[in-house]
């Protein structure tokens, strides 16, 4: 029977061969008794590392050089006499001591060299999918299965590193690929390693067909029907920030029945050592990840000494010990939503994508119930689809726009979206009841917005931060904000610099129309929002979304921004998750250290017909006292420290 993992750890060992005491100190049964105190219940530890170096005794690989004895093999024997299964790591992309051996097996850049730029990175030397690599990392998988009672499968860094070795070319040549272009060769590198996540899933099926498998690149899409599970990498303290978990918890529910684990470090960056972040930080990170059906994993370093490190552990029992009291209202929980952000582009670009990344703050800033879904995703629960800044249609997504405003209900797109790959009409112009003119030449480019969608808004044009297009209104559309043209445009004309630019006059050209049910905003909002955090624009978005669902799922009073709120589901009865934490801003690093102390919050959940009969905060089931009203049934929490979860059952 499949293991469903719950309680996670993964230990990031990466053993240089210099190190001379592998193991020594290592006492498998105090360590599995520790982790066992913690209630993990799944570990995924190195069978072989980045270097190429094996913690197993292998007859194909090669084993570190001061390893005296089979450490995998004694963690996989206590691992399993104590209850937690254990999955055995592999790196594909990378693996020093391997390409050292054999430079046929390293990817060939277009220079002509086989090391990576700069040298002083994990990823000098990296693995040609297609080289004799292939045929012995999926050897090497096979004898630990064979060997150990291994429960699951991690295989890291499948990452689309372009090679240009001769055998990859020969196959792109017989794929009529441009072997010269960069981009081609890329796609062709990820379709290798998408291939051989394939063939090293389908061989270890053979062996063993309940076994958890997670591959670590390419997108997730791509891994669909290949991974049992999906594990979100995410470390807040190093480049991740805290903007790219929340994109991908609204993302991976919407792909299936998948676990999707929420791995986050106990340490700063990866390859820190020394790194211990506070607990509230980590515990805040698994908190959003469980109120959106994210399981829990915790990233550490493993000493390579083998020395037990009790301050880490402490700290992850202290947790995880506290996040369990909760599990009754966490386990199978279904997150509600209504509203959907439409990225049907390849999710792989989200890392660096601030639109989407702006669009999801947004609506969490607004305390609204969202997904984030691409065209592998079905969209007809939605009651709003919104498009961010620059989502060109296709067929596909034009017939499925089309089919959801002909049953009544809601779009709002922004800047380009909505255009044709080409960027020359609207594709569907009648439902957006727009012509499209051009760019717009604005810049600095404001606005200012009519009495229907200007409540809580100052009076006077507002700037967009933003570039955008020109449209012209038809038939019934109507026009709800105007562009406000400034009275120069950025410029140097020889001898001035036009740097003070203020806003001129109103103008004819819309900045906002609503036709229907589609509103659609002339300039990317999500891209201005990203870059000034401009409330003002999130104000009007929210009103125009505010007419479309005027009854959302969720309503809160004396909540501010930087709390967030998620429903989720269980037979009879519903939960929300309220959490405030406010990442700071620390030099370089964003930081969490405590949690903040909310007072006197109301909260009101739309019932939907539901007979509520008892509301508590668990888990120490403390009543909360409540009213029915309309549609709602509003709830008070007197005071709320980092995170509440409040229970509605019926």
């Amino acid at each position: 029977m499949k293991h469903k993992p719950k309680y996670c750890l993964f230990y990031d060992n990466h053993t240089m061969k210099a190190i001379p005491d592998v193991g020594e100190n290592f006492n498998v049964e105090v360590f599995t008794d520790r982790i066992k105190a913690c209630g993990v219940d799944y570990l995924v530890f190195h069978a072989r590392c980045n270097q190429g170096l094996a913690y197993y005794n292998t007859r194909i690989g090669t084993r570190h050089p001061s390893l005296k004895y089979d450490l995998f093999g004694k963690l996989s024997e206590a691992c399993q006499r104590k209850g937690i299964a254990l999955g055995a790591y592999f790196n594909a992309g990378i693996s020093s001591e391997e390409g050292l051996q054999h430079r046929e097996w390293t990817t060939l850049y277009f220079d002509g060299r086989s090391l990576r730029e700069p040298r002083f990175t994990p990823h000098v030397r990296t693995m040609c999918y297609n080289s004799g690599y292939r045929d012995h990392l999926i050897e090497m998988v096979k004898e630990v299965l064979y060997q150990y009672p291994v429960g699951g499968l991690m295989i890291d860094c499948l990452i689309n590193y372009p090679c240009v070795c001769p055998v990859c070319v020969q196959e792109m040549k017989k794929r009529n690929m441009d072997w010269s272009d960069l981009s081609a060769v890329t796609r062709f590198a990820e379709i290798s390693a998408v291939r051989l996540a394939k063939d090293i899933a389908e061989e270890a099926m053979k062996i063993n067909p309940d076994l958890l498998i997670s591959n670590n690149y390419p997108s997730y899409e791509e891994l669909l029907g290949i991974n049992t599970y999906f594990d979100v990498v995410s470390l807040p303290a190093s480049d991740s920030g805290y903007e790219f978990m929340p994109v991908m918890a609204h993302y991976l529910r919407t792909l299936g029945d998948y676990p999707v684990l929420n791995m986050t470090g106990r340490f700063y960056d990866w390859g820190d050592f020394g790194g211990l972040r506070p607990g509230e930080a980590i515990k805040s990170e698994l908190l959003y990840g469980l109120a959106n059906g994210m399981r829990p994993n915790i990233g550490g370093h493993f000493h390579p000494r083998g020395d037990l490190e009790n301050a880490v552990l402490d700290r992850v029992e202290r947790i995880y010990r506290e996040l369990q009291t909760m599990e009754l209202w966490f386990d199978n929980a279904k997150n509600i939503t209504e509203i959907a952000i439409v990225y049907p582009k390849k999710i792989a670009n989200i890392r660096g994508d601030r639109q989407l990344k702006s669009a999801v703050r947004m609506l969490s800033e607004l305390k609204q119930q969202f997904d984030v879904v691409t065209l592998a995703s079905d969209w007809s629960k939605y009651k709003v689809l919104i498009f961010p800044d620059d989502i060109l249609f296709d067929e596909e997504t034009a017939r499925r726009v089309k089919k959801h405003v002909n049953e009544g209900k809601a779009v709002i797109s922004t800047g380009f979206s909505g255009l044709d790959p080409e960027k020359r009409h609207f594709v569907l112009e009648q439902e957006w009841g727009i012509k499209f003119l051009g760019e717009n030449p604005f810049d600095p480019a404001y606005f200012t917005v009519g009495e229907n969608c200007n409540e809580g808004l100052p009076d006077m044009p507002l700037s967009l931060y933003s570039n955008g297009i020109e449209v012209e209104a038809s038939g019934k559309t109507r026009t709800e904000a105007r562009l406000v043209k400034p009275y120069h445009n950025r410029d140097w004309d020889g001898e001035y610099a036009f740097y003070y630019n203020p806003p001129d006059r109103v103008t004819e050209k819309p900045a906002l129309t609503i036709n229907g049910q589609v509103a659609h905003f002339s300039h990317r909002i999500f891209s201005g929002y990203y870059d000034k955090a401009s409330v003002e624009l999130r104000t009007v978005f929210s009103n125009v979304l505010d007419r479309f669902l005027a009854k959302p799922l969720v309503k809160t009073k004396n909540l501010p921004s930087f709390s967030r709120v998620f429903v989720t589901e269980q037979p009879k009865r519903r939960m929300v998750h309220l959490l405030s934490y406010l990442p700071e801003m620390r030099g370089n690093t964003q930081m969490i250290e405590e949690p903040i102390e909310l007072d006197n919050i109301t909260l009101s959940l739309r019932h939907d017909d539901r007979n509520f009969k008892n509301i508590y905060l668990a888990p120490e089931k403390v009543r909360l006292s409540y009213t029915l009203e309309g549609d709602y049934v509003h709830i008070n929490v007197p005071k709320s420290k980092g995170y509440s979860l409040l229970v509605i059952e019926e």
